[in-house]
């Protein structure tokens, strides 16, 4: 497929650090919450292999944040989701599906929780911002819900304890997996998460001053040239290796949290009240006809611009590749697939049509590695 220049707008919002990854030579954009998000720098294999070994500074500003406040955010953030907050903590982040009344995915946030009467959502690619406020109209709760001027930085790969510690002090690395806590650079306070959309580890920094963040975004860059800092972002090989699903790609609205493999994440046995609790219990009860699994496929490019269809040798349809790329490390197409009940077993094949010619697949278990 070939490549089109993203005509920037209003509407298709830059970040504050925008300017510089230009400077440094990102090659391609993607669209994720009405902002540009970068997809390439080098080429997707170049980036892969630097991030599997070095350090990353992400511009992830475009992973919005939904700030639900006051006497009833408790109430109105565990509406919107099937995992139980009720025991949560100050300083954890929660990743957690959200529902809508029919059981159907709307969103998959990594929720922190500030204060007992204050959240964020670290959303994925969807509007939530309006299905939160109208859930809280419907119900007169009293929140405050906004978008807050927070843009992220995230620093990733085997390195980055090293980077950050350099910046922040050797406190930061004994930070846990998904807890957060503040720090403080050059007279600035940053909250700064155990987090990152990719399984090579590191941090996110969420950022609420522009400026701060831009001289944060150099000195990153300065102080990691002994680590072969470069600049990154989510990468589509190894967040599929990893099986870090993708709102939107992966799955949406059309699919519930059973289907999509967040089994661990609902919890239908508690007390709490979330939206459509009755039909994830239907659900439940009926099973389920397709879910996200594996596939490998023996061919070493794919093109995915839109679901590719999977068939027997009778064409009776297997499923539908959703998200897909060459991986270097298996030497083959990898790929997330949803993929109906008769075919789900591992070892399972399937065939596909790739540029008119039929390749041969396997279905497998998630993650790859």
């Amino acid at each position: 497929m070939k490549n089109f220049p993203i005509a920037k707008s209003r509407r298709l919002r830059s970040t504050p650090y925008t300017d510089r990854i230009e400077a440094q030579g990102v090659s391609s954009y993607t669209v994720y919450n009405h902002m540009l998000l970068p997809a390439s720098f080098k080429s997707l294999e170049a980036d892969y292999q630097h991030l599997k070994n070095y350090v990353q500074v992400w511009d992830v500003a475009a992973e919005r944040q939904v700030e639900i406040s006051g006497k009833d955010s408790a109430k109105l953030v565990q509406l919107m989701t099937c995992r139980d907050l009720s025991k949560s903590k100050v300083g954890k982040c929660y990743y957690a599906p959200l529902i809508d009344n029919e059981g159907l995915l709307v969103n998959d946030p990594i929720i922190n929780k500030l204060a007992e009467d204050k959240w964020w959502l670290s959303i994925a690619d969807s509007d939530v911002i309006f299905f939160a406020k109208g859930l809280a109209a419907g119900n007169n709760f009293e929140v405050e819900i906004k978008e807050p001027n927070v843009n992220i930085l995230a620093v990733q790969g085997p390195l980055s304890n090293d980077l950050m510690a350099k910046l922040f002090g050797e406190k930061i690395k004994q930070l846990k997996f998904f807890n957060f806590s503040y720090f403080d650079f050059k007279d600035n306070k940053y909250f700064i998460a155990r987090s990152g959309w990719s399984k090579q580890g590191g941090f996110e920094i969420y950022v609420e001053n522009d400026q701060a963040g831009q001289d944060l975004y150099d000195y990153l860059f300065e102080s990691g040239k002994e680590f072969n800092v470069r600049p990154g972002c989510p990468n589509l090989i190894e967040r599929i290796e990893g099986a870090l699903l993708s709102y939107g790609n992966d799955f949406d609205n059309r699919d519930n949290p059973f289907e999509a493999n967040f089994d661990k994440f609902i919890n239908l046995d508690s007390e709490v009240n979330f939206l459509g609790k009755d039909n994830l219990k239907k659900i439940n009860q009926d099973g389920i006809t397709r879910k996200l699994r594996g596939v490998k496929i023996d061919h070493n490019t794919i093109d995915m611009y839109c679901e590719k269809t999977l068939f027997d040798d009778n064409n009776n349809i297997v499923g539908y590749v959703r998200s897909a790329a060459y991986s270097p490390t298996f030497k083959q197409v990898v790929g997330i697939a949803m993929i109906n009940k008769p075919y789900w077993n591992t070892k399972d094949q399937f065939k596909i049509e790739i540029n008119e010619k039929i390749y041969v697949g396997t279905v497998c278990d998630l993650p790859f590695i």
